[in-house]
């Protein structure tokens, strides 16, 4: 199902829009891609403009950046210990922003957005 991301019919007040056309295929939304742990996965996405986005399905390693050393170093994923997106995706190894996952080097909060931008950067975490 496709997602819409045009207006609202709604007006604040809660009178309504009357929409003078209808919805346009620039307006739909792409579903939403979760990156899992395991062998390497991913695939492009055309984004408006004839651009690409990587999203990033599965994957076995992170970039990790030591905040005392200001070093990064390429580790595997072990798991996912925390997210606060939703707190199934810890069952489900689903990794999103803001996550804690499980490295050999220790705890790590990932900053970037797999699924838009197809790779994995955390910062290790002082625990």
């Amino acid at each position: 199902m496709a997602l819409w991301q045009g207006r609202s019919h709604t007006r604040p007040s809660g009178g309504r829009f009357r929409p003078h056309r209808a919805k346009r295929p620039f307006e739909t939304g792409a579903e939403r891609q979760e990156t899992t742990i395991g062998p390497h996965r991913q695939k492009f996405a055309r984004t408006r403009g004839c651009n690409r986005k990587v999203r990033l399905l599965k994957a076995e390693t992170a970039n990790v950046i030591d905040p005392k050393t200001k070093t990064t170093v390429k580790t595997p994923v072990l798991e996912v210990l925390e997210n606060a997106a939703n707190p199934h995706y810890v069952r489900r190894n689903i990794i999103t922003k803001g996550a804690v996952i499980k490295t050999e080097k220790g705890p790590a909060r990932v900053t970037s957005r797999p699924g838009q931008h197809g790779i994995i950067n955390a910062i290790l975490l002082e625990r």
